[in-house]
């Protein structure tokens, strides 16, 4: 069977940097290829190549067996090449069908106006043919994240695309939803759409994915058939090192008690939440999609305020008013949304980890670099960021190394409690082994 989509020598560099050296992928129409490689691998710029937001500076791309140059995102949009990214890009306060048609409305009569109950029609038709039950002209934001996810794929079918990127679709999802996809994926397949699935959950990819390809530090490791490579010998390959013991317990000597949580209550999220964490001690939480563990996590943290029930940090009862509070306090949050609430993505590595210290680092209000920049060095180094330079822009990183970042920023407060929120969502086993 020919490819659909072949991409043969692909090598993008970026300054100080070789993101992709020498790359192949192919994707067979009803077929899907799992993507696998640690955060850095180089999945991120591959995808964005295949989507022309970047041009490869050597290789070559083939659709259906003819070569093509992809300059725009258009270009790539136009030859049915779309992308549904785990941070999908769609907008709130618009409809579904608004969504699912934005950049190719449906038009009628010689002033082109816009049509819209022919785009409702073919909306909910576009949504009958996922079998999910989604109105059209429901508002975005009255969705869950799985409902957002059947949009955007709603979305690139709308265009009737060939190739269908899913980036990590699975990663904020219940258990209950991700089966919903599951049966998504089989639909996609039996269409004849060619799927690139990128995830770093291994159970998934051993049971959606009818291929694999391996990157490691930006360069092809290996491909094949998923029914003849082993979960072993693929973290072996996407390391480039044998993991014996995936999340290795670490004994710690638990010490007196830090924080202790008492009859904590909020008008619509929780009730009667008790809990004490010691210093040295692990205390995790577990529920559902919507059971109440962000917004639990929040109130902790500041951000919002509990209607009653005590926390009491160190041995003292608080009352935290806004994050600043909490944060000076000793309790910090990484937040489950790294990129809208964790770091301010268009900033350089060294000020988002300098962020919470200002006023620390610069005590007379001017701007100390250096200063800045051992802060940043000091625990970029420590989290082991994967960039060419800690002025690099947080957006240019891969998924891992932001969350690392934001991590490392909160530990730089030397905090006495840090509240983590899905802290590996979408992060590679190697990093989810470091990070433990």
């Amino acid at each position: 069977m020919t490819p659909l989509l072949q991409l043969s020598g692909i090598t993008k560099v970026f300054p100080g940097v070789r993101a992709l050296e020498n790359v192949q992928l192919a994707l067979w129409p009803g077929k899907v290829t799992a993507l696998i490689g640690e955060n850095g691998a180089g999945k991120s710029t591959l995808v964005k190549v295949m989507t022309g937001i970047y041009q490869p500076d050597e290789g070559e791309i083939l659709y259906k067996a003819i070569p093509v140059h992809l300059p725009t995102p258009e270009s790539a949009h136009k030859i049915g090449i779309t992308a549904i990214h785990q941070e999908t890009v769609l907008f709130d306060e618009l409809s579904v069908t608004e969504n699912i048609f934005v950049g190719q409305y449906l038009c009628k009569g010689v002033f082109n106006t816009l049509d819209w109950p022919a785009m409702h029609r073919r909306a909910q038709a576009i949504l009958t043919r996922l079998e999910v039950q989604i109105d059209s002209r429901a508002t975005l934001k009255t969705l869950s994240i799985a409902q957002r996810h059947m949009v955007a794929i709603a979305r690139a079918l709308s265009f009737e695309a060939q190739v269908v990127i899913l980036d990590e679709p699975t990663a904020a999802l219940s258990q209950h939803e991700i089966l919903e996809f599951y049966q998504i994926v089989e639909r996609l397949k039996q269409e004849g759409k060619a799927i690139l699935f990128i995830s770093h959950k291994f159970d998934e990819i051993f049971e959606l994915a009818d291929h694999y390809t391996i990157l490691r530090d930006g360069v092809f490791v290996g491909e094949g058939s998923i029914n003849a490579i082993t979960e072993e010998r693929m973290v072996s390959m996407m390391v480039g090192r044998a993991i014996t013991q995936t999340f290795p317990k670490v004994d710690c000597e638990k010490g007196e008690t830090v924080l202790e949580v008492k009859n904590l209550c909020h008008p619509t999220e929780f009730a009667n939440i008790s809990f004490s964490l010691r210093k040295g001690e692990i205390l995790g939480f577990y529920g559902l999609v919507g059971a109440g563990r962000t917004e639990l996590m929040q109130a902790l943290s500041g951000i919002t305020r509990p209607s009653s029930g005590e926390i009491v940090l160190n041995g003292k009862t608080q009352h935290f008013r806004q994050p600043a509070d909490a944060i000076n306090a000793g309790i910090v949050c990484v937040p489950e949304e790294r990129q809208k609430q964790g770091a301010i993505i268009a900033l350089p590595i060294a000020q988002n980890i300098s962020l919470p210290q200002l006023g620390k680092l610069n005590p007379n209000g001017v701007l100390h670099d250096d200063r800045e920049w051992r802060l940043a060095d000091e625990y970029a180094t420590r989290l082991q960021v994967k960039a060419f330079s800690w002025k690099q822009a947080v957006e240019t990183l891969s998924g891992g190394n932001q969350q690392k970042v934001v991590i490392g920023k909160w530990l730089a407060t030397h905090p006495d409690v840090i509240i983590l929120d899905e802290p590996t969502k979408g992060i590679d086993i190697g990093s989810k082994s470091r990070r433990s």
